[in-house]
């Protein structure tokens, strides 16, 4: 007992607090430019312009086949290489946001697919145009479908922050590194602590998307 109560003294966990809100931070940024990058591409991908949706569709594809620490590495260490130089928080988010608005745009695909075309049909007959019509009836309806997958993206997301931990992220993972880099015996209550922590944060994000999804009524 003295050992947890050692590990998780004030100092200690302020630390991983402090670590806490840099994850946030970074997810937080990450989940709103990956959700509108996504919704951009998934909407090329689905209104099928010649060309342009077919290349969209193979960077997509490429991205999501790749391992999300391979993009890390591309982006802290590769695009220095082009003169592109970025902080470690930069290139956390640049990373992230690439890979998962590849998820969320075949999500958001396939969101406007499980729309009947009827209603597509139905608001054009009533004088709207194709954007109008999918601004105002298709994505509205498609967003209520596509609620519990974003929602299971976006937790993703926020635990696969802990990878940037092999960039140096002064992210909850590193920072328990800190910890018990300093006393080994400390390694099992900062796991605790770190599986508690996302515990927290992820279960509210699920709690959250339930009761919005009672209030659209999905």
């Amino acid at each position: 007992m003295n050992t947890f109560s050692d590990a998780l003294s004030w100092i200690n966990l302020r630390y991983l607090l402090e670590g806490m809100g840099v994850t946030l931070e970074v997810s937080i940024i990450s989940i709103v430019i990956s959700f509108i990058l996504g919704t951009f591409l998934g909407i090329i991908r689905y209104v099928n312009i010649k060309g342009l949706s077919t290349i969209v569709g193979v960077i997509i594809d490429i991205i999501r086949n790749l391992p999300l620490m391979l993009i890390l590495f591309f982006s802290y260490f590769g695009l220095p290489e082009v003169g592109i130089r970025l902080n470690v928080v930069n290139a956390t988010v640049i990373a992230l946001s690439v890979f998962e608005a590849a998820m969320i745009a075949e999500i958001v695909r396939s969101g406007i697919n499980a729309v009947s075309t009827g209603q597509m049909e139905a608001a054009r007959s009533n004088g709207l145009t194709y954007t109008q019509a999918m601004m105002h009836v298709i994505l509205p309806q498609a967003l209520r479908k596509m609620i519990p997958p974003l929602v299971s993206q976006f937790i993703s997301l926020i635990k696969d922050t802990s990878l940037a931990t092999i960039i140096l992220l002064p992210e909850m993972t590193y920072h328990a590194q800190i910890i018990y880099g300093q006393n080994v015996n400390y390694m099992i209550p900062m796991y605790v602590m770190l599986a508690l922590l996302y515990f927290i944060v992820n279960y509210a994000l699920s709690v959250a998307s339930r009761i919005l999804a009672k209030k659209l009524a999905i």
